[in-house]
């Protein structure tokens, strides 16, 4: 019988993370006895508790001690252990058994110290400067031979997310498909939050797919974006192709959005957009030369709002804007997504999961899709914190803009 002892602190009960703890180790085949429990007296309090967990193997009770350490608990014998960091083998490639990391805040023990990890990322790996002390996610195509990387679970401490004291009325402490709660209220909570973000001048991001101009809510992503709502966008050349055909030939995928009847030829219309944009050389040629005029990116152009196209293997075109090599794409992702405060997603399943991939677990995040699986896949590859609303696009924006007291014509 393999047997450690862990300790777990923090707001543990009213966030329901000692619970998550004893629900995973049973879960995963051990048992456990609790040693010594202190539960705080008022709101503000911090509780405390230390575990005796029981495995009937080794590889099991590493297995759990690994999981357990995503909740906050360490193992006593851990506290004073620094990592163990191996050199890399080559460019492009951690060494064996390498620490795989969580979107959670981390901090890793080198030389009697702890250290937190900057650029929080999961599904990266540590690398360490113990003479500079500091210590960063890296991801593994970007690791140079002999960088030091962190190689197991020991020395290895991560801070869970938990409730707010007091609480605050926009929390992300599980993730969530709403799809009978009243979404109103929902909604005017991300209209707070994303004022107080405007407010502290904070970052906004928002990654969109092309439903949202098919929909005929890209005005009131162009009202956001003219009231300083938005300061990034992640999208792919399908919304851009069709916010400038609309702003072109006031079509989408050759409909037109006022009258909902296809135009004549129309199928054409998000060829010839391509086409123009890349006669102009760049959407922002096109916008100060003046042949697109209204938009999304005209008015991200107009107002400073960094955007990231990323490509794919279905574009048409692409337009000169989109980045086609997928590592570069990711890695100007990854520059824009530090210091974004809250991520607003909306009708896209690709872009969503891989800005996730990015995305500290302490970045409020929202996504909103008719189709709630979207949701699910996120949260299955790790984005826990995102909150889900289950409807169409249009009605949400439309909603958001009123939470937000913006008027928006038509």
């Amino acid at each position: 019988m393999a047997q450690s002892v862990v300790e777990i602190s923090g707001h543990i009960i009213d966030s329901l993370i000692l619970p998550k703890v004893l629900d995973l180790i049973i879960n995963l085949g051990a048992e456990f006895e609790i040693l010594d429990i202190k539960i705080g007296n008022r709101r503000a309090d911090r509780s405390y508790a230390r575990i005796r967990i029981d495995a009937p193997t080794s590889a099991l009770l590493d297995r759990v001690l690994a999981k357990l350490k995503e909740h906050g608990a360490l193992p006593v014998s851990e506290e004073s252990e620094s990592a163990l960091l191996e050199p890399a083998p080559a460019d492009g490639v951690f060494p064996d058994q390498f620490y795989s990391t969580t979107n959670l805040t981390t901090w890793v023990r080198v030389d009697d110290r702890w250290i937190e990890v900057a650029f929080s990322e999961m599904d990266c790996g540590i690398r360490v400067d113990p003479q500079a002390a500091r210590a960063e996610c890296v991801p593994i195509h970007r690791v140079k031979k002999n960088d030091l990387v962190v190689v197991g679970h020991r020395g290895i401490k991560i801070q869970p997310i938990e409730r707010q004291i007091p609480r605050a009325g926009f929390e992300f402490m599980s993730s969530a498909v709403s799809t009978e709660q009243p979404k109103g209220i929902l909604i005017q909570e991300i209209a707070e939050s994303m004022k107080q973000v405007r407010r502290e001048q904070g970052r906004i991001l928002v990654v969109a797919g092309p439903g949202l101009v098919h929909t005929g809510a890209a005005r009131f992503l162009v009202r956001l974006i003219e009231d300083d709502y938005v300061q990034v966008i992640f999208a792919g050349n399908g919304l851009a192709v069709h916010d400038i055909e609309s702003a072109l030939y006031g079509t989408s995928l050759g409909v037109y959005l006022d009258k909902k009847i296809r135009a004549l030829e129309g199928h054409e219309h998000h060829l010839w957009a391509i086409n123009a944009v890349r006669r102009a050389g760049s959407i922002r040629q096109a916008v100060e030369s003046g042949l697109i005029g209204k938009g999304i990116f005209y008015s991200c152009v107009k107002k400073g709002v960094d955007f990231i196209l990323a490509g794919s293997i279905r574009d048409d075109g692409p337009l000169p804007d989109v980045v086609t090599d997928t590592l570069q794409a990711q890695e100007l992702m990854r520059e824009k997504v530090r210091g974004v405060s809250l991520a607003l997603m909306m009708a896209t399943t690709l872009h969503a999961i891989a800005t996730g991939n990015l995305l500290p677990a302490t970045v409020k995040t929202v996504c909103v899709d008719i189709n709630p699986a979207v949701v699910t896949k996120l949260t299955d590859r790790g984005t826990f914190q995102a909150i889900g609303l289950v409807t169409d696009v249009e009605p949400f924006l439309r909603a958001l803009c009123q939470s937000l007291d913006l008027e928006v014509a038509g």
